[in-house]
């Protein structure tokens, strides 16, 4: 394939093909249902601003969408608070885990929206007087990103409250610096009912290419988000979206991009696509191995690195 190629007519078959053989990585066990998941699954599907989805095959299989829902946290944080979330999260990289335990000195602000915390606190500022309000505002919010009605997968939200001892320690650490105003728990329940979102690769690579496309999901023609709202996700994503490994990823794949324990991957190249690559088994910074090689031959064939090509 060259840089030439038309994604109209892409063969993300053969793209899956090249990038099935390598099985590298370690699939995530934070939970049973992550642990369970099958490390021979990759799917791949991209979705064009004229509203054509293609996909590989297994882009078809559903998984819980986990740490790739926080770019559309946030979008709808800002939507919702006319964009005074930006006052109470930072949107500076870490150089960190995404799970670790640390807020922005002097200010106990989150240091971006694309790390647990942030996320917690983008949960927490939605729409929603109480947590049933706040996840059905959010499971509404991220169905008109994907142009389809989305489910949570109880079971695994479940477990994600239950078992996120890091995740309620920040929570508390944020009510302790009077960041957080709801209580601890009801931010760490609502953010892992989000987490527990299922989706597949093409819904997910539809939400994408929404951010990719100014906010107007390109399937259903809906204005989900503003332009501007739209932009500044895209922005965080590409400086902060693939965590302690965002800069290297902005250098070698040029696309902003969330990773996800779940192993996906949701790529917003601004007015070209959305896509989305789905493969259990992690790198050392929880990026799917496969969606990497993946999305790096993607911004190869496609020409999507945000900082034009290198010569042949």
């Amino acid at each position: 394939m060259s840089r030439s190629c038309d994604p109209r007519t892409y063969n993300l078959d053969v793209l899956r093909d090249r990038v099935l053989p390598h099985d590298g990585g370690t699939v995530n066990d934070s939970i049973p249902q992550l642990a369970a998941a099958d490390p021979g699954l990759c799917g791949i599907a991209l979705a064009l601003p004229d509203g054509t989805v293609h996909s590989s095959a297994q882009a078809d299989v559903p998984f819980s969408v986990q740490s790739a829902v926080k770019p559309f946290l946030f979008a709808l944080a800002l939507l919702d608070t006319a964009g005074a979330a930006f006052d109470r999260i930072g949107i500076e990289p870490t150089g960190e885990a995404f799970d670790a335990i640390k807020l922005e000195s002097g200010t106990g602000r989150p240091p971006n929206p694309m790390v647990n915390a942030g996320a917690l606190l983008t949960a927490a500022l939605v729409d929603g007087g109480d947590v049933d309000g706040r996840n059905e505002r959010i499971l509404r919010g991220l169905s008109a990103f994907a142009g389809r009605s989305l489910e949570v997968d109880e079971e695994i939200a479940r477990a994600e409250h239950l078992l996120g001892d890091r995740n309620h320690a920040l929570a508390h650490l944020m009510r302790s610096e009077g960041t957080l105003q709801v209580s601890a728990d009801d931010a760490v329940q609502v953010y892992a009912r989000a987490c527990a979102v299922l989706v597949d690769a093409e819904a997910l690579a539809v939400m994408g290419a929404t951010l990719a496309c100014s906010g107007v999901n390109p399937v259903t023609g809906e204005r989900v988000v503003p332009a501007r709202i739209a932009r500044d996700v895209v922005s965080v994503m590409a400086t902060c979206g693939v965590y302690d490994g965002s800069g290297r990823w902005m250098q070698s794949v040029g696309i902003p991009a969330k990773s996800s324990v779940s192993g996906a991957i949701v790529l917003a190249a601004p007015g070209r696509l959305g896509a989305a690559v789905v493969s259990p088994p992690l790198d050392a910074q929880g990026t799917s191995v496969r969606g990497r090689l993946a999305s790096d031959q993607l911004s190869d064939d496609l020409g999507l690195h945000a900082f034009g090509s290198t010569p042949d």
